[in-house]
């Protein structure tokens, strides 16, 4: 009797189809699972686009159909996040600033600190000068702790306006220990460098301001006041400054950070907010008036 050959694939041929379909399918719902899973942060994608070309962030902003702040970003700067450029007007910067101006000007006032408290005005920024005494021991730029409860009152004068703040700049300074001789350089600048340091940490641990925006700048005794002969006059020159400029919306290149940007590239040059400060009238606590860029104390004269 003759044995019947078997086909080639019988009728199981189509069962390796069917197992590579089952897996095919499973890893398509594994991949959606892992989709479903993930976060998209539109303003993480902004920062890693304007990284590469800060100019293309508007244009990125109009394709991503994203034309204002991320809710539960807190990484691409305070007060750009609090406000939109489109929603400050120069009314509202003068008031931030008017109103900072106030707030510190009634607190060394009211403290009767106007001796280690100076509280000036100008045209766009507010300038504050601090004798050194009521922050530092003698050589030292550990923070005493009546110099931090100012500091307190500082930042909580500089939340409101901290939307509108362009810059603040931490100045030190050092006075000259012997009238007929020069301070040790490096002793010199790192002690003024590292007490408007010191000064900047602490605000800008406390305070709403971008940290982008602050700065700290150690002058040594280059920038004094008033003369070196004696104690008493030395004392004047030993002092911690705060100059608060207000953003200039009116002006391509009225934000520090921009200027940062244009001058990196080589499209505009750098113009300093202390000098642009010091190109104003200034208004003291006092209410009195000094005109003059040369007055304005953004730029002491040795």
């Amino acid at each position: 009797m003759a044995i019947k050959k078997k086909g080639g694939g019988g009728g199981g041929g189509a069962n390796w189809m069917d197992t590579y379909g089952d897996m095919v399918t499973l890893l398509l719902c594994f991949f959606v699972l892992l989709y479903s899973m993930s976060t998209i942060s539109d303003a993480k994608w902004k920062a890693i686009v304007q990284s590469f070309n800060p100019s293309s962030l508007e244009e990125a902003l109009t394709v991503s159909g994203n034309e204002g702040p991320i809710d539960g970003d807190d990484n691409l700067g305070t007060d750009d996040m609090l406000l939109g450029p489109e929603e400050i007007n120069p009314e509202d910067i003068e008031a931030a600033l008017q109103a900072l101006f106030e707030a510190l000007s009634q607190f060394s006032e009211e403290s009767q600190m106007e001796d280690v408290i100076e509280v000036t005005k100008g045209d766009g920024y507010v300038f504050v000068s601090f004798a050194d005494a009521v922050f530092f021991n003698g050589d030292s730029a550990v923070l005493r702790p009546d110099g931090m409860a100012i500091l307190d009152v500082v930042v909580a004068a500089l939340n409101p306006a901290a939307p509108y703040i362009d810059e603040m700049r931490v100045m030190g300074h050092t006075a000259q220990a012997d009238p007929n001789r020069p301070n040790r350089t490096e002793g010199d600048r790192h002690l003024a460098s590292d007490r408007a340091t010191n000064v900047l940490i602490y605000i800008q641990d406390r305070c709403d301001v971008d940290p982008a925006r602050l700065i700290s700048v150690g002058y040594g005794q280059w920038r004094p006041v008033d003369s070196n002969a004696d104690s008493e006059h030395r004392a004047h020159n030993r002092r911690v400054e705060l100059l608060i400029t207000g953003k200039d919306i009116e002006n391509q290149l009225g934000d520090s950070l921009e200027q940062y940007q244009s001058v990196r590239t080589g499209e505009a040059s750098l113009t300093s907010g202390a000098d642009a400060a010091a190109s104003g009238g200034t208004e003291t606590s006092g209410g009195a008036e000094t005109a003059g860029g040369a007055e304005a104390p953004a730029e002491p004269t040795g």
